[in-house]
Parts: C-alpha cells; sequence; structure tokens
C-alpha cells in the first residue's frame, strides 16, 4: 500500500511536533510504502534537516510556510482580466465565510448543526476549491493572495453589513497581516506535489494521511477531491484548540498583534479544521478529550476513532515495581517541560505542606529536555529560574549534621545531563510520580510513570483522568492543598502505592504500546482502501483477491463461467467481465439427476 504522509512542522523533522509517533507508526508498518510530503512552519525546517529515514520512506518532498513569497513578490497578482475576475470570485466567497466567523460562535454553530453556519462552511469549501483549481490550471496563488485585489476583497468581506464587530474594526495594517497569513496558509494549493494518472505525485498514492486538520490536510483534500484518495486525519494534539491558546497567550504578549488579526485567524484556521473533517473518511484523535474538540469544532461523530498514542516504554519497563516499603527518605518526582500552566509554584507550596506531613521526604523535578518550542522562547527558562528561586526561599539548605554540607530538599535536574543520564533514572528514584498541570492535553509523563510501575497523584485537565483509569489519585488544578493530602496518603501508605504502581503499569501495557498503536492504523489504512471504489478500466484479474487459489488447478471450476450483468460489470471497470467459476453454486457441478433428493 502506498501511503502519503502529510505533515506540517513535524516528521521528518526530530524536532517537529508529532515526531516520535509518526517514526514509530512508519517503522512499524515496514510492508507499506510512505512518500512524505512535509510542510515547514520556521527556519528549523529546512530541507534535508532530518536523520536518516526507514527504508520504506521511498520520497520525502518539502515546501515551507514561512520565508519569502513565491514568485514575484506580491508586485501583481500574476492573472489577466478574466483570470483575475475568477480569482476575485473565488477569494470573495472565501473572503466572506472568514469574517463570518470572526465573531466566534463558528465553532458552536457548526456543532449544534445551525443552517446559517453550514451554508457559511459550503460557502467556504467553494472559494478554497475554485482558488485550488486556479492555481492547477494557471500557477501558483502566491502573488494573487497578496496582492490588492484580496486586500480589497478582504476589506469588503469585513464592512459587509451584519459582520462581527472583530471583523469591522479591522485596519488596513490589519488587513495586510491577515492577508499575509492567508497566503502562508493556502500555499499548499500552488505546491507541485498532485501529480496525473497514477504513477506520480499524490495521484499514486492509496490512502492520505494528514497529520492535523490545519494546512497539512489541503493537499489531501485536494487529492481526494480529484483522484478520490480517501482521506485519514489524525489529531494527537487538536491543531485548532493549539492555536487558540497560542491566540490567547499572544493577546497579553508586548507585540501582540490586534484582536482584529487574532479574530480573522482564528476563524480562518477554524473554517480549515470543519472543511477538513467534512471530507475526511475517518478522523482520529488520542483521547476523549481531544475528541469532545473535534465533534465542538465539527467533525461528524460518526467518522471519530479513538487510537491511543503509542509508547516505546522498553526501557521504563525494566524498572522494578514498588515493592511497598517505607524508604527512610521517600523522593516525588514530577518530569516534564516547564511553563506556567504546568503550575511548578503550586506543586513547591504543596510540597511545604508534604514535608511538614512526612519529614524527609524530597522532591526532584526533572525538566525534559528538546521539544517543538521554539529555541529562543524565553519564557521557560525565566519560569525555571522563578521557580528555583522560590524553592530556595521555601526551603532553606538543611544539614544531617554539624560537619556536613547542607542540602535542599529540592533538586532540579535535566534529563540527558550527567546527574540524571536518563529518563528512567528519574523514574526509577520516584516513590510517588506527580503531575501538576493546569493544562494538559494527553498526559505523556504520567503514562510514563505508569509503565515505570509508580503510583501517580495528579490534576484533573485534559485526558488524565482517561489515560489512569482509576490507577491514581486526581485532585482539583490549582489546589496545592489537595495535592499535598493526595501525596501524603501515598507516602504513608507503602501497601496501597505498591497495588496502584503495578496496576498501573497493566494498563499501561494494555492501551499504550507502540504495538497497539501500530496495529490499529494498520486495520484503519485496509479499512479505508477497502472502501476506494474500483479504478475504471482495470480487468478483474488484476484486482487484488480477483483470482482464486483454486483457479490454477486443472478441473472444472476453471471453466469458463456465464458473463456478469451489466450492472456488475459497470461496478468492475465498465466492461463486461465473466465471473470467477468459484462464484457459481455447488448444484452447477452436480450431474443431472443426482442432486439432492433426486435420482
Amino acid at each position: 500500500m502506498r501511503i502519503a504522509l502529510l505533515t506540517e512542522g513535524g516528521y521528518p523533522h526530530p524536532r517537529g511536533d508529532s515526531y516520535a509517533w509518526c517514526d514509530r507508526l512508519v517503522r512499524g508498518l515496514d510492508g507499506h510504502d510512505f512518500e512524505v510530503h512535509a510542510l515547514g512552519s520556521d527556519e528549523r525546517h529546512g530541507e534535508g534537516a532530518w536523520p536518516a529515514l526507514p527504508d520504506n520512506v521511498r520520497r520525502v518532498r518539502t515546501a515551507p510556510l514561512w520565508g519569502p513569497v513565491p514568485g514575484d513578490g506580491g508586485r501583481g497578482s500574476g492573472y489577466g482580466r478574466r483570470l483575475g475576475r475568477r480569482f476575485g470570485e473565488h477569494f470573495a466567497d472565501l473572503a466572506r465565510a472568514v469574517c463570518a466567523g470572526a465573531g466566534g460562535a463558528g465553532a458552536r454553530d457548526t456543532a449544534g448543526g445551525g443552517g446559517g453556519a453550514a451554508a457559511e462552511a459550503d460557502r467556504f469549501a467553494d472559494g478554497l476549491h475554485g482558488l485550488a483549481d486556479l492555481a492547477r490550471e494557471h500557477g501558483g496563488l502566491a502573488a494573487a493572495l497578496r496582492s490588492e485585489q484580496a486586500v480589497r476583497l478582504l476589506e469588503g468581506a469585513c464592512r459587509t453589513p451584519g459582520a462581527p464587530r472583530a471583523a469591522r474594526s479591522a485596519t488596513p495594517v490589519d488587513l495586510l497581516t491577515v492577508a499575509e497569513q492567508v497566503e502562508r496558509a493556502l500555499r499548499p494549493l500552488s505546491l507541485d506535489w498532485y501529480g496525473a494518472g497514477e504513477t506520480s505525485g499524490l495521484a499514486a498514492a492509496d490512502v492520505c494521511h494528514a497529520v492535523g486538520a490545519g494546512p497539512a490536510a489541503l493537499p489531501g483534500l485536494l487529492a481526494r477531491r480529484l483522484f478520490g484518495t480517501p482521506l485519514l486525519v489524525t489529531e494527537y494534539g487538536v491543531r485548532l484548540r493549539e492555536h487558540y491558546l497560542a491566540s490567547a497567550a499572544h493577546a497579553v504578549a508586548p507585540d501582540a498583534v490586534s484582536a482584529p488579526v487574532r479574530a480573522l485567524l482564528a476563524s480562518l484556521h477554524g473554517n480549515l479544521a470543519r472543511e477538513a473533517y467534512r471530507r475526511a473518511e475517518i478522523v482520529t484523535c488520542g483521547n476523549t478529550h481531544a475528541r469532545r474538540w473535534q465533534e465542538r469544532c465539527g467533525a461528524d461523530r460518526g467518522r471519530l476513532r479513538t487510537v491511543y498514542p503509542g509508547m516505546d516504554a522498553s526501557e521504563l519497563t525494566g524498572i522494578e515495581e514498588d515493592a511497598g516499603r517505607r524508604r527512610p527518605d521517600p523522593v516525588l518526582v514530577w518530569v516534564g517541560r516547564t511553563g506556567p500552566d504546568r503550575d511548578l509554584v503550586g506543586l513547591l507550596h504543596a510540597f511545604a505542606e508534604v514535608r511538614r506531613a512526612v519529614p524527609g521526604t524530597r522532591l526532584l523535578i526533572a525538566e525534559r529536555s528538546g521539544g517543538p518550542a521554539p529555541e529562543g522562547d524565553p519564557e521557560p527558562a525565566r519560569y525555571l529560574a522563578h521557580c528555583r528561586a522560590l524553592a530556595a526561599q521555601l526551603f532553606p539548605d538543611e544539614a544531617a549534621g554539624p560537619l556536613s554540607v547542607g542540602e535542599n530538599p529540592v533538586c532540579f535536574a535535566r534529563i540527558g545531563d550527567p546527574a540524571l543520564p536518563r529518563l528512567a533514572d528519574a523514574y526509577a528514584a520516584a516513590d510517588v510520580a506527580v503531575l501538576s498541570s493546569v493544562v494538559e492535553g494527553f498526559p505523556v509523563s504520567l503514562v510514563e510513570a505508569m509503565f515505570a510501575g509508580r503510583a501517580t497523584v495528579s490534576t484533573d485537565v485534559g485526558a488524565v483522568c482517561e489515560a489512569i483509569g482509576g490507577t491514581g489519585l486526581v485532585v482539583p488544578p490549582r489546589n496545592p492543598r489537595a495535592l499535598a493530602d493526595a501525596c501524603t496518603a501515598l507516602l504513608r501508605d507503602p501497601a496501597r502505592r505498591a497495588r496502584l504502581g503495578a496496576a498501573a503499569r497493566a494498563r499501561a501495557q494494555e492501551l499504550f504500546t507502540a504495538e497497539q498503536n501500530v496495529a490499529a492504523f494498520r486495520g484503519v489504512y485496509l479499512e479505508l482502501l477497502s472502501q476506494r471504489p474500483l479504478p475504471a478500466g482495470p480487468a478483474v484479474a488484476a484486482l487484488p483477491f480477483a483470482r482464486p487459489p483454486e483457479a490454477g488447478l486443472p478441473g472444472h471450476w476453471t471453466a469458463p463461467a456465464a458473463p456478469a450483468s451489466p450492472a456488475a460489470a459497470a461496478r468492475l471497470g465498465g466492461r463486461p467481465v465473466r465471473a470467477p467459476s468459484w462464484a457459481r453454486t455447488a448444484a452447477a457441478d452436480v450431474p443431472a439427476g443426482q442432486g439432492r433428493g433426486g435420482r
């Protein structure tokens, strides 16, 4: 099977989103051929900047969503009068749909089945596919999307009577910013990835697998429309949710864009996601929390599947389980990437309560290295420095005796450094693993602790309850007292801690292994291929399983059979074919007069 894997800012770039599970998927399905079509989101995603790929990755094609505009740099539309008029009609439909959704009600109306939202979704789809046809027939769209004509059409849509206030208040500078972002989001429409016939480009793929419902899904939408290729959309972090969270964070940044720009871009990405959800044959998510977001953003419940993200846990499953013995200096362990949404400040205040209840307890904060965050982002470093200062203030260095050196009961370490070389070392030292987040999608560190056989205390955010399934303690977020009470209860009860750790490991091995994830996608691929319409023209003998094994043996079963009906012939390629002999009834091979019940 030929799979076209469509990514944005991710695989095959090692520091991109979803790299780990994409790599496990490609290596696990080594019997299938993959072509990777990667959209780069920033300078880190340059051509060739990735490690060696498996042999079943036949080709990698990349295109940037950043950098200079392809073509003439926006000095003109690039089209003559007739094509310019056609571009204006299609772009006006897309702009009106984007401006109509800038009030923030588009997702709620779509989820509730509102007729107005459905009409706007159809208008957006008409404009999008009209622009795609124009780009395919007459060259790229980059210059036209940044032209004066596009900005004026966008301004006209924002000034339409009944448009939301966020759209009406957009200034010319705002409209220029939005036009630039629209051009970047729609760059996949102008790429040469699609090919023709059945031997090149996306036309040769059996399945298009888009990682995310944003710009990465656009090539899959076009391949589905042009060639009938089934589209699968997978989101382990809902793309639209991430855009909303990033937009809210940028709203308070010193260099924040204006509210109209944020509203219009949110509407653009919301419309892209809804179109991908509408057209995809199957949409998979990593947990029920993400599934609810997809339904809210317009996904059909009947097309949604939950496929838990797989994890290579061989290093963690080798850790011995907690035997239930009380240790002289118990250890709480937190693992993750630092940031305000992880609420390490609340964890430190909770640890102060734990220290008073269980003297001698220590806290290890293990920072995970790498990740998709920009390398130049200073916020995680500033937050970590603040937490270090708070720990020094709350817990002065303690010494065991007058001649020993004092140590702080809170240890900050980075996984991969000499003091903490492996992830398994952090969990091996833990009596209880703690998650203190206030915002969380799928709790990867929590599942790692489950594989390690450690009892967990976590806040009730994201998919935490779904992941642990009763094998750990859950408390409300932003509640240090509740977090401290739960940790104290487990530290004082070694037998309960051991039972919960063993149950957590059994649940993780049942649901969250890489083998389970790969097997699930293998079944999804086969299901999509089985539902694809037969191509016009080829004979039945060229189709998979059309020639039964017994057809090669001499005997009456290889004799020609009666031709198929015209309707069946039309379904099998448009010309009459003979039905295989094994499809005849058994009675056809019995001589006359010797059938059942007769002489």
